[in-house]
């Protein structure tokens, strides 16, 4: 049985559990022997600790024996980006500028809920340094690699936690999305990324990205990411703390929604605006023909689909100041010393970000909110957007970007993830198919602010008709 364990989402696990059909050791076994053969290939994970993992599933096992199951992620095999604290274990976000010799006594509030329903943490996975760009390759744990083509990048930053689902290693995987960290790399490797609504889920403590920065989740199945949605929002099992977690004063407060329910309502009635280029943006000829195959489907299930841009300029010079700013604030916190290792791109962002002026720095957040104000009104004529998630396929690693005729070498090469960040609105990457070369294709759904609900639904909906392929094991 331990060959299909990884197909099994986390209901049916924990439905396995009840039944004594499996136990969460047999389930931390198997996900953990997967690791150990494909990390040679893939480089997914910053840290694995089978000892620690292999003692809570034992935990879990008796709970679970005794019918007393902490809550409904007890048992089930997780990971989380290494750019979130986790309690027992260094957090050293890519970076060799961060020294491991520290108390590490703390979850981010993610964590801290996942923990306190027993699931059980494998390890921690890949990032860029700091999440900076968007492959996941630094000079602390070298270069990931995409499970569809070995030679091409996953994406970034969350490029760990996607090669992880995409190949079965854990079934939950936290991630973060502060220009698409989260969508970018579920696209490159055709697994189910979501960004939620900013603040629907806590972060402590604060990226040096500020309100860019969400706190996302990477599975294999639109059910498993909904299922997690549940237990990570804001104010829910956190441990006891108060409701929402203190620690993130940007914190929704709990919306009493079990996103679970409205989860098979589909997309019949719906209106929904599909932009192939938001007006701006290039997209390579094989993606924009899957992409309108995929956007089709949403027609036939029932949604009235109108092909409509939300006229507004690329946002990207927007988004350049807040990065910038963001890379330069959190360079000025490092020594000199700590400065000299972290990588030149970094370094050269941050520079960048020192030359913005409080005037330029204002005027970039009268745009932004232009621009939330602008979707917010699109959005009360259409309950959801469609839209590529990357214009392009996975590119060779060993690039920061694409060596493309559409994109010139730099960060603006995922037009249709970072405007949402602006926005904070939530947002998925749901895998539609494959190029000729065999590399996955990525269809973005974005709701309106809040309407986290809606986005998982539709995704669902296409799942259904189109359910998600996965790689072989290397």
């Amino acid at each position: 049985m331990s060959t299909n364990i990884e197909n099994l989402s986390a209901i049916e696990l924990t439905e396995h559990y009840q039944k004594r059909l499996l136990s969460p050791v047999e389930v931390t076994q198997a996900a953990l022997e997967r690791i150990a053969r494909s990390e040679p290939q893939v480089n997914a994970f910053a840290l694995v600790d089978e000892a620690k993992a292999l003692s809570d599933a034992r935990s879990s096992e008796a709970r679970w024996l005794r019918g007393e199951p902490l809550g409904i992620v007890d048992g089930v095999p997780t990971t989380v980006k290494d750019l979130l604290w986790t309690k027992g274990w260094a957090t050293l976000r890519g970076s060799k500028a961060i020294s491991p010799d520290q108390p590490w006594d703390e979850d981010a509030p993610a964590v801290a809920q996942l923990r306190s329903q027993g699931a059980i943490f494998l390890g921690k996975t890949t990032t860029s340094e700091f999440g900076w760009k968007g492959v996941t390759e630094s000079a602390l744990n070298g270069i990931t690699r995409n499970p569809w083509n070995l030679d091409r990048t996953p994406g970034g930053s969350s490029g760990g936690a996607a090669v992880a689902a995409a190949l079965g290693l854990g079934t939950i995987h936290i991630s973060t999305d502060g220009g698409g960290s989260t969508r970018l790399p579920a696209a490159f490797t055709g697994v189910f990324g979501f960004k939620p609504t900013f603040g629907r889920v806590a972060g402590y403590p604060s990226a040096h990205t500020g309100t860019l920065f969400h706190i996302g989740v990477t599975t294999r199945t639109v059910l498993d990411a909904t299922l997690t949605l549940n237990t990570i929002s804001a104010g829910r099992n956190s441990e006891g703390t108060a409701y929402p977690d203190p620690r993130d004063w940007f914190a929704l407060p709990d919306d009493h929604q079990d996103y679970l329910q409205t989860l098979e309502q589909g997309v019949s009635g719906l209106r929904i605006a599909y932009s192939p280029r938001l007006g701006y943006a290039n997209v390579e000829p094989e993606i924009a023909a899957l992409v309108e195959l995929a956007v089709r489907v949403f027609a036939e299930l029932g949604a009235i689909v109108e092909e409509v841009d939300p006229e507004f300029e690329n946002p990207f010079p927007i988004f350049r100041t807040f990065w910038t700013t963001g890379a330069a604030k959190l360079l000025r916190s490092f020594t000199a010393e700590q400065r000299s290792v972290v990588e030149e791109g970094l370094q050269a962002s941050a520079e960048v970000g020192d030359r913005v002026t409080l005037a330029e720095y204002q005027s970039a957040l009268d745009a932004r909110e232009a621009l939330g104000r602008q979707l917010g009104l699109f959005h009360q004529k259409y309950d959801l957007l469609l839209t590529p998630t990357v214009p392009i396929a996975a590119f060779p690693v060993g690039q920061v970007s694409p060596q493309s005729d559409l994109y010139p070498p730099g960060l603006n090469w995922s037009p249709f993830t970072y405007p949402f960040n602006l926005t904070q609105q939530p947002a998925a990457s749901v895998p539609i198919g494959f190029t000729q070369e065999g590399l996955p294709v990525g269809l973005q759904i974005v709701g309106a602010k809040y309407r986290d609900a809606l986005v998982l639904q539709a995704a669902k909906a296409y799942e259904t008709v189109h359910p998600f392929k996965t790689p072989a094991l290397p």
